[in-house]
């Protein structure tokens, strides 16, 4: 199964009444934290950028156990008087960790994400290429989720979520974006957690940091 050139601009702007700060941000080419047959494989944010520096950051890539293959990968990160843009994407991910449970290969060609702060919000986008193992539209909406089925009970493998949006409730102007989500076994299996491709996070009024990733 394959899909191709999927380019979305994603608006998620939120208001708060807070005196003008600091925008922050940071950005990350991908990231892998999960749990399979009671080993956790984890590599942090791969090649993190921050508004505060190191302003850009570089992967080689590489294999993550017996989990994933991510190609190269960077960031930028800055910041222009109020205003913090950061941008993240990487090439070539492949993950067959599904396979040994009857799953398809996972494969992302290229993916890119990004996004910048405004007065009152923050805006974001992502870019992604060629997808195979799940069936994608061609162009795809926001926080587009396919469910990979085949785990016990008629619970699924994983879900894949594809240019995928978080913002916090209540609103408070910050936002993170990522190109691909892809959660293990999500109703519980011999497998968890969450692999990242193309990570960007904006916080416009800067209190409290750059927003993190969701967790799950």
């Amino acid at each position: 199964m394959t899909a191709a050139l999927a380019l979305a601009a994603l608006p998620a702007v939120a208001h708060a009444d807070e005196d003008e700060v600091t925008s922050t941000g940071w950005a990350a080419a991908g990231s892998v934290d999960v749990l399979i047959d009671s080993e956790h494989v984890t590599t942090g944010q791969l090649a993190r950028c921050d508004a505060d520096g190191p302003t850009s950051g570089r992967s080689d890539g590489g294999r993550t156990g017996d989990v994933a293959v991510f190609g190269l990968g960077g960031t930028t990160c800055g910041r222009k008087d109020v205003v913090t843009t950061v941008e993240a994407g990487g090439q070539r991910f492949e993950s067959d960790v599904l396979k040994r449970y009857g799953g398809p290969v996972l494969k992302v060609r290229t993916y890119s994400a990004g996004c910048s702060t405004t007065q009152n919000g923050s805006t974001g986008d992502v870019s992604i290429g060629t997808v195979e193992g799940v069936t994608v539209p061609s162009s795809i909406p926001a926080n587009y989720r396919v469910a990979i089925p085949g785990g016990a009970a008629g619970t699924a493998l994983a879900t894949v979520t594809l240019n995928e949006t978080v913002t916090p409730q209540p609103a408070d102007g910050s936002l993170v974006t990522h190109a691909v989500h892809i959660q293990l076994f999500p109703q519980g299996g011999p497998a968890s957690g969450d692999i990242y491709l193309g990570t960007a996070a904006c916080n416009p009024f800067g209190k409290g940091g750059a927003p993190t990733p969701p967790q799950g």
